[in-house]
Parts: C-alpha cells; sequence; structure tokens
C-alpha cells in the first residue's frame, strides 16, 4: 500500500510519548517537531502522484506490487540511479535533507549482511529480516537508522569501556528475545519515524561481541527513550511566507534502557565478525544517497546565491559568475559520482545491488570538504545583510515601513516586497539554525571526511597504480592493465532490455 501523509499522521500521532525536548516529555503532535514532519509529508503526497510514478515507488522484489521506493531493495543499477535521482529531485523541493533516506541504506544493508551472516553461520537471519520487510513494505513504513553509538573514551574499544552504555550491546539473550542497553546519538528524524533500525557502528573483535547486535524496534517501543532537539526557522518567521519556511529536522539521543527485542526482529546477535561489513555496508550505501542529496543542497545554496547576486544587481560580474560555476563543479562531480558508483556497482548474494564503494566514498568526500566553501561563496556574493537584516515586522510597521523600502531596493528592477523575500530567504539559507545544521550535517552526515579517506585507503586498488608506474619508469617490461581497464558498466549486462531502454532515456 501507498500510504496518504494523513494515514501516517494517524498513525504518528497516536504512538506514545516518549519524545523529550527541553526536559518535557511530549507527544508527537508537538509543533517543534512539525517542521521535519512537513518533510516526511511530501515523500508521500509525491508518492501518489502520478508524474511521480517509478521514481518515488517501484516495483517490490518481494511482493511485485507497487510500493514506496524508500523501502525498495535495489536489484539492478537502474534502482540505485533511481534513488539517487529520487533524493536530489524530493531535496529541491523541500530545500535540503529528506531524511528518508537511512532507513532506504539500512534495510540495503541489513538484507545484504543478513544473508553472508547465514551463509558463514547457519544461522535464519535472512529469512526472518526479509519476512519483517514484507510486511514493512505493505505497511508503507518510514524508518530510521540508528548506527552512531556516543562512543565514550574513544581511544577504548566497546569493550574497554568504563560505561559499557557507551556502546548498544547484549545485556541477556533469552529463548525469545534479547535485551539491549546503550545509547545512540545524532539520530535523524527519529522523533516521527514509525520503526528505528540499530546497526553496529564499527569494527568489532571478539571480546565485544555482546555489542555485535542489529535490530528493528517501533520508535515507541518500551524502554526506549528519545531526547530530542528540533531545529527550525525563527518562531517569528511566517511559515505560510515560502516553501521554504515549512521544513526542518530533528535529531535525537536515543536511549535503550534494558529494552526487550522479540526474536523475530534481531537480525545481529554477537556475530562479532560482520559489525565491521554491517556497519560499511549502510556507510557505502548512505554515501551514494549523500550524491543525489548534497547535489540538492548545492542547487539550493546555488539559487540562493543567484538570487543575492541579482538582489545586489551583481548578476552579470565575472567573478560572482565565476564564483556561481563553483555550484555546478560541487553538485554535478557530487552528482556524476553516484551515476558512476550505481552503474559500477555489483550484485551481492542476496539480491541487492550494492553501489561501488570508491565512487560513492570520493562523491562523498567531495562534499563534504566543499560545503563550507559553498557556504562562504554564498556569503561573499550576499554580503552582511544576512546576518544584519531587521526582522520581519519592522517592514510592515506603519512608522519603519517607508524607510526600509527604500533600504531594501539595491536593484532597482525589483520591487521592496520582492527585495526583502529574497533577502530573507538568503537569510534563513545562510544564516539561521537550519543552514548550521546544514554546515554539520554536510561534514559529518554518512561518515566525516576522513572515514571516506579510510574507506578508499581499504578498497581503492593503490598497487596497480603503483605497478603502471614501475611499467613506465622502466622498472618492469611488462604491464597488465585489462583489470583496470577492462572494467564495463554493469548496466550493460545485468538489466532486462526494458530497463536498459528505460536507463537510457
Amino acid at each position: 500500500m501507498l500510504r496518504t501523509k494523513e494515514q501516517y499522521h494517524e498513525d504518528l500521532f497516536k504512538m506514545k510519548t516518549n519524545v523529550f525536548i527541553g526536559g518535557e516529555r511530549v507527544g508527537r503532535d508537538d509543533h517543534r517537531l512539525r517542521p521535519g514532519i512537513n518533510v516526511l509529508d511530501v515523500t508521500f503526497d509525491l508518492a501518489r502522484e502520478s508524474k511521480w510514478k517509478g521514481l518515488i515507488t517501484a516495483t517490490s522484489s518481494i511482493t511485485g506490487e507497487e510500493i514506496n521506493r524508500w523501502s525498495h531493495l535495489p536489484q539492478n543499477p537502474y534502482d540505485l540511479l533511481q534513488k539517487q535521482k529520487m533524493i536530489r529531485c524530493v531535496a529541491r523541493r523541500v530545500g535540503g535533507c529528506i531524511q528518508r533516506c537511512m532507513g532506504h541504506d539500512a534495510i540495503s544493508a541489513l538484507a545484504i549482511c543478513t544473508k553472508e551472516i547465514d551463509e558463514a553461520k547457519g544461522t535464519d537471519y535472512h529469512k526472518r529480516f526479509m519476512t519483517y520487510l514484507r510486511d514493512y513494505q505493505m505497511k508503507d513504513g518510514d524508518g530510521c537508522c540508528a548506527q552512531t553509538d556516543s562512543k565514550g573514551d574513544r581511544t577504548k574499544r566497546p569493550s574497554e569501556q568504563p560505561n559499557p552504555d557507551a556502546y548498544v550491546h547484549v545485556v541477556e539473550e533469552r529463548k525469545e528475545g534479547i535485551v539491549v542497553s546503550g545509547v545512540k546519538m545524532s539520530i535523524t528524524q527519529v522523533a516521527y519515524a514509525d520503526e528505528i533500525f540499530v546497526l553496529p557502528t564499527r569494527a568489532l573483535m571478539e571480546d565485544d561481541r555482546d555489542f555485535a547486535v542489529a535490530f528493528a524496534l517501533p520508535a515507541d517501543w518500551d524502554g526506549i527513550k528519545l531526547i530530542t532537539r528540533p531545529v527550525w526557522l525563527r518562531e517569528k518567521d511566517d511559515p505560510g511566507a515560502a516553501p521554504f519556511y515549512k521544513y526542518g529536522v530533528s535529531d535525537s539521543v536515543v536511549v535503550f534502557d534494558n529494552v526487550f527485542v522479540p526474536k523475530e526482529r534481531v537480525f545481529m546477535c554477537r556475530e562479532w565478525e560482520f559489525g565491521r561489513r554491517l556497519a560499511l555496508l549502510f556507510a557505502d550505501s548512505h554515501r551514494h544517497s549523500y550524491s543525489g542529496c548534497k547535489p540538492g543542497m548545492s542547487d539550493v545554496l546555488c539559487g540562493a546565491a543567484m538570487l543575492a547576486a541579482e538582489a545586489n544587481n551583481i548578476q552579470k560580474i565575472s567573478h560572482i559568475r565565476e564564483k556561481l560555476s563553483s555550484y555546478a563543479g560541487a553538485a554535478e562531480l557530487a552528482y556524476a559520482a553516484g551515476v558512476a558508483s550505481a552503474v559500477y556497482g555489483e550484485k551481492t548474494s542476496s539480491g541487492v545491488f550494492f553501489p561501488n564503494k570508491i565512487y560513492a566514498n570520493v562523491g562523498r568526500r567531495l562534499t563534504g570538504e566543499l560545503i563550507y566553501h559553498e557556504y562562504n561563496l554564498l556569503t561573499e556574493i550576499a554580503g552582511g545583510i544576512a546576518v544584519t537584516l531587521p526582522f520581519e515586522e519592522d517592514f510592515h510597521a506603519e512608522s519603519t515601513k517607508k524607510y526600509l523600502d527604500k533600504f531594501i531596493v539595491r536593484n532597482p528592477k525589483l520591487s521592496p516586497e520582492i527585495s526583502l523575500k529574497i533577502w530573507k530567504f538568503v537569510e534563513n539559507v545562510g544564516a539561521s539554525p537550519m543552514s548550521s545544521w546544514y554546515e554539520i550535517a554536510g561534514v559529518h552526515g554518512g561518515g566525516s571526511p576522513i572515514m571516506e579517506t579510510i574507506a578508499l585507503n581499504l578498497d581503492y586498488d593503490f598497487d596497480e597504480k603503483k605497478r603502471l608506474g614501475r611499467y613506465l619508469s622502466g622498472i618492469d617490461e611488462t604491464f597488465d592493465d585489462t583489470k583496470a581497464l577492462g572494467l564495463e558498466p554493469t548496466f550493460g549486462t545485468s538489466l532486462a532490455s526494458d530497463d536498459r531502454q528505460e536507463l537510457k532515456k
């Protein structure tokens, strides 16, 4: 089924009140959560519009029915390309983070890793997970991923921590399930999600086996507390004034206080050898998702910068055009890396098609390194008005309006009303709580640039480049580059002919 946003609200608002904001226990209908809920509303609305069919929706590989793409397991490069395109398209409509990609990346990681654990250990996690996922798809569920542990003393492994709750871990194993305890942090949209997917955050050793755990639970399950920090624009801003002002995000510290997890919802329990594999499956899939959302954010920043240039009447000056071209470079190089990651991906034993790790990490590192530069470009083009603009009420008050109408116009072709809309937009894109969130999330979401560097050092074939150097310098007489240069784009062989035609379109 495809839920309506009204059905989503009905399910959400009847959940138990385990959300805490500023020391207060609140319901999910609290107005401070509404900006994030508004973002998810868009994803439900678009799935029901005919022109978005096939992009926001997909055909389930489990049931053969139409489902929301956010709960679909990619089967081929086309699915990954559609995911990437969907994320960029929706990010542009809401002015930033879609928030649902984490759930998508978590189910892909779990589908792959549960199959691999079963193959190595003779367990039945994969069948268990696929049974769970079928129900999740049929309900059109929205899930978030709780991966990042609080970690405690960063110099110590999970099993060495003086506070074991620094990492989520198994406290007790029972016939009917497990009991877990610990804390996850920086978990986006969990306060208005249906389900929480919990995954390991790092590689583990045998002594860390209790910390090798993965499961899914409803977000209001007994023993879970969500200590939440909403991020949105100033209360003074009129939420009906412009689309951008309606949207926001919330992040939570997720506390698991001796929480019981039923066996049918447990997808890893003490298989420590697969901690790193599951952590990286999610991370690399999420970095591919960034090749859609971060270009979308670059589009938003570019649009704001172009409006600022127009309002300042400097849009034709050469150095301004040069600055604007930087947005094009950041957005399209990251998007191209995502396309390459999809095209050169691989089919796993689970049947899930997984993005190429090298291209996913290259694109993600590029965006993390450039995010502050993109904001700096907006600041240079706009000037200080983004942080010194009088409040909107002053532009409408009888005693100050006539002065501010003259003050706000810098381009004689623009009216005071249009000029004010531009500068309010620039202010909220570049100098608001949301902009600070996007700057830091742009660096750390999906892993900070150092994590992409580590991933590249692990997976990139540097030895092949060294062999090339040895050949060109005359140390070796021959050099075999058939493996490196013989790669064929995967869509050339693994897609049905109809899918190849769709890809060409």
